[in-house]
């Protein structure tokens, strides 16, 4: 043994160092980030694969955009949905997956209020029509009463940033301040809200929020079950659903009751919960009071019916009688989709779906805080055997003792997975092994150094070869591991692209979009070094900034936006000159700090961003139709780019985001514009601050001017019909001039 001591000692140390990790004395990033990693495994590996036929998902998908409208719909629409939903249908309960902040103004009632007030306030005639017609003009009211003592639960959620505001109502907490004093919960907390309006909150059965916990990989593995804020305790949606669906049941709502470990095992550091129990039901919850999503298959596996096939009887009554049914969106333009362990992009509702599933078959995974203890002694024992054991054996032994000990650790953790529904951490327990073993069989001797040829299989179908070739002579300094970096994304689309199919032959548009994607991503790739993402049918995204670093990465992507426009105007002379259809393309770009790495499941994964910056550019590309402009760019892009010449274009909050971001059309290069432009931009930016001041008549004589030089600028025509609607309706006290969006 004396000759083995450096290496026993050593090995031991290793396990000190593993156990420090698991005791959480400090914690050792790549650790957590394996066992996230082996997590995803063991749940893709055991996932039913079918979800559960008592769950349908009431889909707000690309076909329903197309055939009612763009998001959000009137609320008569909702209002007819709901009552097809219950009386003709026969659902069980409905719950949704978006938030009604916003009242409808679409059927032009706050107009005839306007008049009935006052100019025709006398008018006995016009009184008595406006009082017939008003009823059927308050969507917000027939809405509200369409929801009234039916199983509907709203869903809202909450906000973090320190500024955050509290919009509209949101339902009472399920369990009041003071409920956890002098308990050691790690609760998730929240700064403000936005929730529904209070009319529709008042009458639906209950609300819950869709706030998710997203781990620092930017997976969504858990939802709190109990969330505080401002020192009260709120519930999930799925949760609220469940409960509906027991009130439903004995008729009344069950209590949201905690249950806490014997008073033996309390300590300073472990006095937190291990359940919640409502009613027949316990939900096992850690030390931040939140569940693991019991996910059932990747996306789709839960029933989808599209909203539009209801509103036109295209389905079965048995399709949905007696389901439970929870309204959300798959459509990528409405951004809620999240980054999951079994999909890289996954539709938010399904996330409710599968926590509700899993409630109601009492099948939610357990990872109590005592975990903790049971992870540190099996390292202990382990590592203490492998430090004394492997250096005195041979090679080969050596190999068969590791190998035996990995597969007797992974086996008892999956037992433990499989039989008892509890997750025990097993990556510190299989890298301890791993360095134990290549400790004293020589590691350096067995890991061989990446050839270029691999990593250009890696990043080849990404970036450019040119940028693959100068990665290759310090491979060492690239991974496509997730990390935070900051980017500039770039998301374009093709307007109209429905009519567009529609008047091509299969064949012709194949060539067509082909073409169209080709040149754009030659612009992005070979021409301005950008990496690029994804093609989203005829969406393009890029992004600027990884794997390569890019200090220039917000003005590469703007040239390139620039360009891909010149692009379109020659692609159209082409396809006129073969009849077919021209294109116009929207294109948003945002750069901020985003994560950026390989991220997806085992069937598919992809080097990709996800992040604010991210939602934040494909809403600017969204928002190009809205003002008749071909690029937006984020405040952030605009700064950072020197030769190019920008329209200020409005400031804006989008959903989701409670500070107002200042957005920009990129008109021209410094170098190429002529004194036209600079007059033109000259007399915008004054139309814009004396639009900002409400000065109404000098806003009027300048777009007048501008749209007479300027016939084109669907912008100067927009601002035309707001400075309209704002002389029939002033903006109220305090308007800063920012637009607010409520749509995604």
């Amino acid at each position: 043994m004396k000759q083995h001591l450096v290496r026993i000692v050593l090995g031991l140390a290793i396990t000190v160092f593993f156990i420090g990790h698991a005791a959480r004395i400090y914690e050792v990033g790549f650790i957590h980030q394996l066992d996230n990693i082996i997590y995803d495994a063991r749940l893709k590996l055991t996932m039913p694969g079918k979800g559960d036929p008592r769950i349908v998902i009431l889909d707000i998908d690309e076909k329903s955009l197309g055939e009612i409208g763009r998001w959000p719909w009137s609320r008569n629409v909702m209002a007819r949905l709901m009552d097809r939903l219950f009386d003709k249908y026969g659902v069980a309960m409905v719950g949704f997956d978006v938030v009604w902040a916003e009242r409808d103004t679409s059927s032009g009632m706050e107009v005839l209020d306007a008049l009935a007030q006052k100019e025709l306030k006398d008018s006995s005639a016009f009184q008595s029509t406006y009082q017939q017609l008003r009823g059927g003009l308050d969507f917000d009211g027939m809405f509200a009463a369409s929801i009234k003592d039916r199983p509907v639960v709203l869903g809202y959620y909450f906000n973090g940033d320190e500024k955050s505001a509290k919009v509209n109502a949101i339902p009472a907490p399920v369990l009041p301040k003071g409920t956890f004093t002098g308990r050691n919960i790690s609760f998730a907390r929240w700064n403000g809200h936005t929730g529904n309006l209070a009319i529709y909150l008042k009458n639906a059965a209950a609300a819950g929020h869709f706030n998710p916990v997203v781990d620092d990989d930017g997976v969504s593995r858990r939802v709190p079950v109990i969330l505080e804020y401002e020192g009260a305790y709120y519930e999930p949606l799925s949760l609220a659903m469940l409960r509906t669906l027991i009130k439903i049941e004995r008729g009344a709502f069950p209590e949201v009751e905690p249950v806490y470990p014997p008073d033996q095992v309390l300590t300073r550091k472990y006095g937190g919960m291990e359940w919640v129990k409502v009613g027949p039901f316990t939900i096992p919850v850690d030390n931040q009071a939140a569940a693991l999503i019991p996910f059932h298959g990747p996306k789709g596996t839960f029933s989808y019916v599209s909203i539009t096939d209801i509103l036109s009887d295209r389905i079965k009554p048995e399709q949905l009688r007696g389901k439970i049914a929870i309204v959300g969106t798959t459509a990528p333009g409405l951004q809620d989709l999240r980054s999951t362990p079994v999909d890289a992009v996954y539709p938010g509702v399904e996330i409710h779906a599968n926590m509700i599933a899993g409630m109601l078959a009492h099948s939610l995974k357990q990872r109590p805080a005592y975990m903790l203890g049971a992870e540190v002694l099996l390292l202990l024992f382990g590592g203490v055997a492998l430090s004394f054991l492997i250096p005195m054996l041979s090679a080969l032994w050596a190999t068969v003792v590791a190998a035996a000990g990995l597969t007797l650790v992974t086996g008892f953790n999956f037992m433990i997975w499989s039989k008892a529904d509890m997750v025990v951490p097993l990556a510190a327990s299989i890298l301890m092994t791993a360095f134990i073993y290549t400790m004293n069989m020589a590691y350096g001797y067995f890991v061989e150094s990446r050839s270029k040829r691999q990593f250009t299989e890696l990043f080849g179908q990404y970036v450019p070869p040119e940028l693959v070739d100068k990665m290759a002579t310090d491979p060492e300094k690239y991974t496509m591991e997730p990390k935070a970096a900051e980017l500039t994304i770039l998301f374009s689309d093709v307007r109209g692209f429905t009519g567009i199919s529609e008047a091509l032959k299969p064949e012709e548009l194949r060539e067509y979009i082909n073409e169209y994607l080709t040149d754009m991503s030659g612009i992005i790739r070979s021409k301005y070094n950008g990496t690029l993402d994804k093609y989203i049918g005829d969406a393009i995204m890029a992004f600027w900034g990884a794997p390569v670093e890019d200090a220039q990465h917000a003005r590469n992507g703007v040239h390139a936006a620039l360009t891909m426009q010149k692009e379109c105007k020659m692609l159209n002379e082409k396809f006129s000159a073969r009849g077919w259809p021209t294109l116009k393309i929207g294109v948003g770009l945002n750069s901020g700090n985003v994560r950026v790495g390989d991220m997806g499941s085992k069937v598919r994964r992809a080097y990709t961003v996800l992040g604010d910056a991210v939602n934040v550019a494909s809403r600017l590309e969204g928002r190009t139709k809205y003002y008749g402009v071909g690029i937006l760019v984020g405040e952030s892009t605009r700064n950072a780019v020197n030769d190019v010449i920008f329209r200020e274009v409005d400031r804006i909050k989008v959903k989701g985001k409670d500070e107002a971001v200042t957005i920009y059309e990129p008109v021209a290069l410094e170098a190429e514009a002529d004194k036209q432009i600079h007059d033109e931009l000259k007399l915008w930016n004054q139309t814009l601050r004396a639009y900002r001041a409400q000065q109404w008549d000098q806003v009027e004589v300048n777009l007048i001017n501008l749209q007479r030089m300027y016939p084109g600028r669907e912008l100067y025509a927009l601002y035309s019909d707001n400075v309209s609607r704002f002389r029939r309706t002033p903006p109220p006290a305090g308007w800063d001039g920012v637009t607010v969006f409520a749509e995604k």
